[in-house]
């Protein structure tokens, strides 16, 4: 599912679009860097590989996932994505999904970013839950995710494979404004 109207984020240097297959790429390029793989269960071999996911992004299906590009307002070039997936309309839910190229960690881009698309879900897709699943390591993306008021619910063992082996997760969630 493609946003129609860009979402605004409170960033001077980055802004949000649809993701496109162009990007694929760029995407991939920062995507296997080791530093990012250890923190994203992707098994990725090269940019092909992203590809599929693009047809799952154009999608109007009901529930298909939705990926957006976070890009330099200088060059609209690809630094990170954010988006949900595991989206349930019957439940009224999704799952809170991110990367960021390792030369953008600690410049304050995600926060707004994953903040607006939330915003978004909330306020137009009528979700009344967002969670995010977070390996046990990845303590910079679990401090992110607490700075933006997801509650930590609990640990899932063995929950998702990890490049052949299982990983362990935490679970944290935001409810609706009105719901919490």
């Amino acid at each position: 599912m493609q946003i129609k109207n860009s979402l605004e984020i409170s960033h001077k240097d980055v802004s949000l679009r649809n993701i496109r297959r162009s990007d694929a790429q760029a995407w991939y390029d920062y995507l296997k860097n080791p530093d990012v793989i250890r923190h994203t269960s992707w098994n990725l071999h090269n940019a092909e590989d992203l590809l599929a996911q693009f047809s799952l992004y154009e999608s109007d299906e009901m529930n298909s996932p939705i990926r957006l590009a976070i890009v330099s307002k200088e060059h609209d070039s690809l630094i990170g994505t954010v988006g949900f997936h595991t989206i349930s309309d019957i439940n009224r839910s999704a799952e809170l999904a991110y990367d960021l190229a390792p030369e953008y960690w600690g410049k304050g881009v995600m926060q707004p970013a994953a903040l607006a698309l939330c915003d978004w879900g909330f306020r137009q897709a009528g979700y009344n839950r967002i969670q995010a699943t977070v390996l046990e390591t990845n303590s910079h993306s679990i401090q992110l995710l607490e700075r933006m008021g997801f509650e930590r619910e609990g640990y899932l063992r063995a929950f998702r494979m990890v490049r052949g082996t299982p990983g362990n997760f935490w679970m944290y969630a935001c409810l609706h404004p009105d719901i919490a």
